[in-house]
């Protein structure tokens, strides 16, 4: 584990000219057009989910050099196992391999990774490197890496009602002690800030069964970019245009009327 300095972060910070409070802790991204990107230069799609594996690498390392508190990255919905067998199949491989080769780059930038979605269904090839990379970064105090893996937002909701249920008929809470923060408690992601900074890569401007609980009041930025393009540069200008943004969150403003 190789910690990054607060000072080498700060100064990350200050070269984008964005002030801390501007800042997001928490950005998750919907990573889409490998297949489109493949497609379009006459290659396998299977190519374009490798050329994406790359970018996936390029944008952890940004944002842990930038302090982000947490990125979470759309990997796999629930809906892909819907496509020909043979990409979900080269999919998977691809899955096990990165868990594999990226265990340095995660432990490089003191990075710690965390499951969302269900188990159930995965290969056992996946599921033992998934465990593998859990168990090495688990001790790892920087920025968590949220993979979205075999995730569905609305299974991810129905399996945090059913616990809830659960342990109100045991009588262990009062239904109107369900709030809000009971329902956050409950999800993949508890303990994380929600997302600030909802990223779209391919220009599609759905939401897509993806943290529909989280993104409430995030930001949404769509870019045309298909994912394998996507990059560093592509990642700062989502940042800043995030920014700018003034961010009410149903209220109102000094200057509004």
């Amino acid at each position: 584990m190789a910690e990054i300095p607060p000072q080498a972060i700060a100064e990350a910070r200050v070269g984008l000219g964005i002030p801390d409070e501007r800042f997001p802790h928490h950005v998750a991204i919907i990573m889409d057009g490998n297949g489109r990107w493949a497609s379009g230069r006459g290659l396998p799609r299977t190519m374009g989910h490798s050329e994406g594996g790359k970018v996936v690498r390029k944008i952890i390392t940004e944002s842990a050099r930038l302090g982000l508190e947490a990125l979470t990255l759309y990997s796999f919905s629930i809906e892909n196992w819907s496509r020909p067998q043979d990409e979900v199949n080269a999919l998977m491989h691809l899955y096990a391999d990165y868990l594999v080769s990226e265990r340095p780059m995660l432990m490089r930038n003191n990075v710690r990774l965390r499951h969302l979605g269900q188990r159930e269904g995965l290969p056992e090839s996946v599921l033992l490197e998934l465990d593998r990379s859990l168990e090495i970064s688990s001790s790892n105090t920087g920025m968590w890496l949220n993979l979205a893996l075999n995730y569905g937002g609305r299974a991810e909701l129905t399996k945090a009602v059913r616990a809830i249920a659960s342990e109100a008929a045991k009588g262990k809470i009062a239904p109107e002690k369900i709030d809000e923060q009971v329902i956050s408690d409950s999800l993949d992601t508890a303990g994380l800030p929600d997302p600030d900074l909802l990223i779209r890569t391919a220009g599609e401007m759905r939401v897509s069964n993806f943290l529909l609980w989280q993104v409430s009041y995030a930001e949404f930025y769509v870019t045309e970019t298909l994912w394998p393009d996507f990059d560093e540069k592509s990642f700062v200008e989502a940042i800043h245009a995030f920014a700018n943004r003034h961010r009410r969150f149903g209220g109102l403003e000094k200057t509004d009327s």
